[in-house]
């Protein structure tokens, strides 16, 4: 998906935001010159014969003749250390324990009123709600009896219910129901749960998940130009089959736009792939930065920005005719949801907009943005599984370049610093693999948590629909208040445009004047076009995705 906007055009989707000491643009030359003076040390023997397609046998071999001007070509266009330390070969290791970050959980419209939700941080299950006073808690998705999800239960006077034996949980986590003890039996004070810190900032939902160390208000993400005055966005959820990491590797590669999403919008074409200029500005032990622009710019206009745990940014300032400045974000907040899945927040949007972009409503953008990762997901899950299936840093299976891969190389080394203090990592010259085998659930709870009230068997609208991650209705539209509005609308329009097109047709059988029989079939020919309108503009939010190419 990368940096793609459904609602602005490419050259308008990308602005500085939270910039304490952000470089300067009048000191960021082109960086050709710059990556190609880096001294570098030879390929090693695996990557050598990564270039042969008949080479098994990875024993070192004598070298044979070209075989170093071979190397020394690569050396120009492959990305070498960027470190003195990577150059003698070191690891750097930063302090870092993934539970002392702030993950976001949600966006904040989208938590259900009437229901908890069920979500998780990598292998951790966490139940969210919000109180009648519109205050939000968050507990481990356990009850403390038998274990069942809370995320399964439902909210009663503002208390949490276990629907099992219901149990119930007031917002402190303490237990103040068990239905089964006796009238003269006092509630055990172990019978409470434990509780998660969570803040809503910026209209996202936060958790902090450490429940030992106090939460740290200074690593909560601010953006400073969602605070702009005038500033609008899009903002969309979207769950996906692949892990964190290869996703936030997936948003950072500009280079993959106009060829994975060719005309998806009015700027992504293919016949405009071309190599990137980067120059990256900070390396900190939580995250990096720095600009990056097309070759045919001839400058480095957008700058992007990774923070740990998983927040990305890609930002742009312009200067209208009339002389004022306007602010463009492309906002990724990424959360890892377990091995192999992911939950990501998109927020696209700006100080000025498209008139164009105001002509059309919220949910197109929305199943645009479907579209977008649709089209990146096949081969994303693929990376995915060679990843889990090689068991070897990237280094070791990546080819990256310089001219388009420079944040995905840093990304993945940044995961050498830090990958210690995760449940496990893929990085560029380390990995950590799971210690535990991924959990397959059959029943997922919460899967649509916000219809869980009306509907308990969780299984869509009306029988339509089983959980499939293949589906656009299971990946966003039961995490979206909105769409999901849309499409019980347009069902409703369907079955009452349908019902209506059929009395007229069944009218124009009876009478027998020829204008009143055109005008009951005109009529319920035009009723039937609007059924099937509804219908498109439904399957349109509940299609599987079907990858085609555009043929040159």
């Amino acid at each position: 998906m990368a940096l793609l906007n459904p609602s602005l055009p490419h050259t308008q989707a990308f602005l500085p935001l939270r910039l304490s000491a952000t470089p300067s643009k009048q000191t960021s030359p082109l960086l050709w010159t710059t990556l190609s003076s880096y001294p570098f040390k030879p390929l090693s023997r695996r990557m050598k014969h990564a270039r042969c397609e008949a080479v098994a046998d990875i024993k070192a071999e004598p070298l044979v003749e070209g075989e170093g001007e071979e190397e020394e070509e690569d050396h120009k266009v492959l990305m070498g250390p960027s470190s003195e330390e990577e150059r003698r070969g070191e690891r750097v290791v930063a302090d870092y324990d993934w539970t002392q970050e702030w993950y976001p959980l949600y966006l904040t419209n989208n938590v259900p009123d009437d229901a908890p939700l069920g979500l998780s941080v990598f292998d951790k299950q966490l139940v969210l709600f919000k109180d009648p006073n519109g205050v939000f808690h968050c507990f481990e998705d356990r009850c403390p009896h038998r274990l069942a999800k809370l995320s399964e239960g439902q909210l009663i006077d503002g208390k949490l219910e276990c629907l099992y034996h219901g149990w119930q949980f007031k917002g402190d986590g303490k237990c103040v129901k068990i239905p089964q003890l006796p009238a003269d039996a006092k509630i055990p004070r172990s019978a409470c749960l434990k509780s998660y810190e969570v803040k809503e900032s910026q209209g996202v939902v936060w958790v902090w998940m450490s429940p030992k160390t106090p939460p740290n208000v200074n690593k909560l993400p601010w953006f400073e130009n969602f605070a702009r005055p005038g500033f609008q966005d899009v903002s969309t959820i979207h769950e996906l089959p692949y892990d964190h990491s290869i996703l936030l590797e997936n948003l950072m590669d500009p280079a993959h736009i106009p060829i994975s999403h060719d005309r998806t919008d009015w700027t992504a074409k293919r016949e405009d792939a071309q190599p990137l200029h980067f120059e990256v500005t900070e390396r900190t032990d939580r995250g990096f930065a720095g600009w990056w622009g097309k070759e045919q710019e001839g400058s480095l206009p957008n700058f992007l920005r990774f923070e740990a745990p998983c927040v990305l940014q890609n930002n742009r300032e312009m200067v209208d005719k009339d002389g004022q400045k306007h602010y463009f974000t492309g906002l990724f907040l990424c959360r890892p949801t377990g091995q192999g899945k992911s939950m990501l927040i998109v927020r696209f949007g700006g100080t000025k907009r498209s008139p164009l972009a105001k002509l059309f409503p919220k949910w197109y953008f929305h199943q645009n943005a479907c579209k977008v990762f649709e089209q990146d997901m096949g081969f994303l899950s693929s990376q995915n599984e060679v990843l889990l299936k090689e068991k070897v840093p990237t280094k070791e299976l990546y080819l990256n370049l310089k001219s388009s891969d420079t944040w995905v190389a840093e990304y993945r080394k940044w995961m050498d610093k830090v990958g210690h203090g995760m449940p496990y990592h893929f990085g560029h010259s380390t990995i950590s693999l799971p210690k535990e085998p991924a959990v397959v659930e059959h029943a997922p709870a919460g899967l649509i948590a916000g219809q869980s009230a009306s509907n308990p068997a969780k299984g869509g609208t009306g029988t339509m629909h089983a959980p499939n991650l293949a589906n656009r209705y299971f990946r966003h539209v039961i995490h979206c208040k909105g769409c999901s509005t849309v499409v019980k609308a347009f069902e409703a329009w369907k079955n009452a445009l349908s019902a209506v097109a059929i009395a007229f047709a069944a009218l124009s059988i009876l009478v027998s004047g020829r204008q009143w029989k055109t005008l009951l079939l005109g009529s319920a020919a035009l009723c039937s076009a609007g059924a099937y309108a509804c219908s498109s503009a439904i399957a349109l939010n509940t299609t599987n995705f079907i990858r085609t190419h555009r043929r040159l």
